[in-house]
């Protein structure tokens, strides 16, 4: 998978050191010409630009309109924005991945943006504090499809109406899906016999307009 990255910065630069490490072609977009000689000589394996991510022209001599995945990985939601419209517009990349720094514009990445999926790393920790401390409540881990959709992660207490309830006898919409289950620190695929139980952590990929039904058959009125 050819995989292109804007900005070298710590979250730009973590994401093309895993992702070359795994295999993938990497290419790094950065403005700044002396970073991308400090990051050219610590990940040689790497394709290291010295370009403005948010102009076409570098795009297109990056080789845009042959990659699978862009990332924007930027510090500045502005600069993610122009570069994830960019690629979805004028190169159609397939899969567009955008960094939000402020959770305040998390509205503004989706699809009219070109925006794939977004990741909040503000809204993702506190998720995964409210994941780890909450119990009968939906956590919003992530969100997908341009804002339409997200991944939620419910524990179910032991009043959940629930509990003891085979998954497809739970009348879940078909706009919702329960993807896995973890019981007792063990992974769990659902399927229609499965029954749920109290403690389950179960995720939940949900429309935001069956939200509220979602919320209703895992908690409750």
């Amino acid at each position: 998978m050819k995989v292109a990255i804007a900005g070298a910065g710590s979250v730009g630069t973590a994401i093309a050191r895993d992702l070359a490490a795994n295999g993938h072609e990497v290419l790094v977009l950065e403005q700044d010409p002396e970073l991308v000689e400090q990051r050219r000589s610590e990940l040689p394996g790497v394709q290291w630009i010295a370009a403005d991510a948010c102009e076409v022209a570098s795009l297109d001599t990056a080789g845009f309109a042959v990659v699978d995945v862009v990332v924007a990985a930027t510090g500045d939601d502005e600069d993610n924005l122009v570069v994830s419209l960019l690629a979805k517009q004028e190169f159609a990349v397939p899969r567009v991945v955008a960094r939000v720094n402020n959770s305040k514009n998390q509205w503004l990445f989706n699809e009219s943006w070109g925006v794939d999926v977004s990741v909040s790393t503000p809204q993702l920790l506190t998720a995964l504090v409210e994941e780890a401390v909450s119990v009968g409540s939906l956590v919003r881990l992530l969100q997908f499809q341009g804002g339409t959709t997200h991944l939620f992660e419910v524990t179910l207490a032991e009043d959940s109406p629930a509990a003891g309830v085979a998954i497809a006898e739970l009348g879940v919409p078909r706009d919702a899906t329960v993807v896995a289950i973890v019981r007792r620190d063990r992974l769990v695929v659902p399927r229609g016999d499965t029954v749920l139980q109290s403690g389950d952590e179960v995720l939940v990929l949900v429309t935001a307009d069956v939200e509220e039904t979602v919320h209703t058959l895992f908690i409750g009125s």
